[in-house]
């Protein structure tokens, strides 16, 4: 399977950090959080990233040339930002009519890849999707999901006062390619997935919540406490050794 990483955003909320860093690169305990995202997707399996980039782009191509895992990234440049579903309507052919995975690199997170892909195989009959959730201690501030007793999601509750819950959607995606059709069909370059086209697939998305470390460091407090709280697990390379 291949992976779509997002990592083209401005990260507004992280500066004046994010004047000089890209969001993608900022650090936590000492590494930038786009390592942490190779290092997870290629170790759980994935075979082939892209990496789309727009601020400060020059910064995190220099950076993934110098990756160990350099030889398994393609990058693409968006002059003009277009939207989450906007990049995979554009690099269509790079997931070569297959399922593929999508994840917003502005999280830390642990989560399970290769179970996530395991359930994505197992879904029920009729999901389109697999969508990771993590609990949250902040409710209101997410998406909060709604499932049936199969997990499968019914309703969205984004960012309200008081959500029926705290399982939240954690933007990483498992789609079938029938989705980039749904995005190709509204025929304009710029689609925003979890708006326009996510909602329109209730009761066709299977939900996977990690029991691993899942948060946002969007904002100044959230990176504070990604600093604090997580507990990195040892990964290893593509020639094996330990990082």
């Amino acid at each position: 399977m291949r992976a779509l990483l997002l990592a083209a955003g401005i990260g507004s909320r992280l500066r004046p950090i994010t004047d000089t860093v890209p969001k993608c690169l900022v650090k936590i305990q000492g590494r930038p959080l786009l390592d942490y995202w190779l290092d997870l997707v290629f170790q759980g399996g994935i075979e082939r990233v892209l990496l789309n980039t727009h601020w400060l782009a020059p910064q995190v191509q220099a950076h993934v040339m110098a990756s160990p895992w350099a030889n398994r990234i393609d990058q693409v440049y968006e002059a003009t930002l277009l939207g989450t579903g906007g990049t995979v309507l554009a690099n269509r052919d790079w997931f070569q009519n297959q399922s593929f995975l999508l994840a917003h690199a502005d999280n830390l997170t642990d989560f399970d890849v290769a179970g996530l892909i395991a359930a994505h195989e197992g879904r029920p009959a009729g999901h389109a999707i697999t969508m990771l959730g993590f609990r949250t201690d902040d409710p209101s501030s997410c998406g909060i999901l709604e499932l049936d007793r199969q997990n499968t999601v019914l309703a969205f509750h984004e960012k309200v006062a008081n959500p029926p819950g705290n399982l939240a959607n954690g933007a990483v995606y498992i789609f079938e390619p029938e989705v980039i059709d749904a995005i190709a069909a509204l025929e304009r370059p710029v689609v925003d997935l979890s708006t326009e086209i996510i909602p329109n697939y209730l009761g066709r998305i299977l939900c996977v919540e990690t029991d691993g470390y899942h948060r946002d460091i969007g904002n100044p407090e959230s990176l504070r406490r990604a600093n604090s709280e997580f507990k990195q697990k040892p990964f290893k390379g593509p020639a094996g050794a330990l990082r």
